[in-house]
């Protein structure tokens, strides 16, 4: 879906007009006209504003143009599983369960992968040693474990 679509969808669904939605982001009438036609799209702190109002992501009013995965855990993101800023921002960065009021639920990569080990099912019955090194290969790629490393 593109941005246009997205944002009439949003809007209709809450019950705004256009005029209504534009006094709540701060622009004219005419901007979100524009939107939703496709000949512009809202800045970045209008985009900002937009996904505080309708309560998802910056990557949902942008259609979905990339595929977010929780760069602690590797977990499929979604707007359901988004984390939040200490601000009630959202953070596309981390899951919910994860990252939450401005802290980490795994403050070591060690301790994520004895939760993954022991909660992770193993179909194949491969050895822990082979399951846990399987694990730290897949996390040591993500963004929060690199920066630590």
């Amino acid at each position: 879906m593109e941005t246009r679509q997205v944002i009439l969808q949003l809007r209709t669904a809450k019950g705004l007009s256009q005029e209504e939605l534009a006094a709540k982001v701060y622009v004219t009438r005419q901007a979100v006209s524009r939107w939703e036609t496709g000949e512009t799209v809202p800045n970045t702190e209008t985009l900002k504003l937009l996904s505080q109002l309708f309560d998802v992501s910056i990557n949902t009013l942008l259609g979905s143009p990339r595929t977010l995965v929780c760069q602690c855990c590797g977990m499929p993101l979604d707007d359901s599983t988004l984390s939040k800023g200490p601000d009630g921002a959202f953070n596309e960065d981390y899951c919910k369960w994860c990252y939450a009021d401005g802290q980490f639920a795994y403050p070591t990569k060690a301790s994520l992968l004895d939760y993954l080990m022991a909660h992770m099912p193993n179909p194949d019955n491969a050895p822990a040693a082979v399951c846990r090194a399987q694990f730290d290969t897949y996390l040591s790629q993500l963004k929060h474990w690199k920066e630590e490393e």
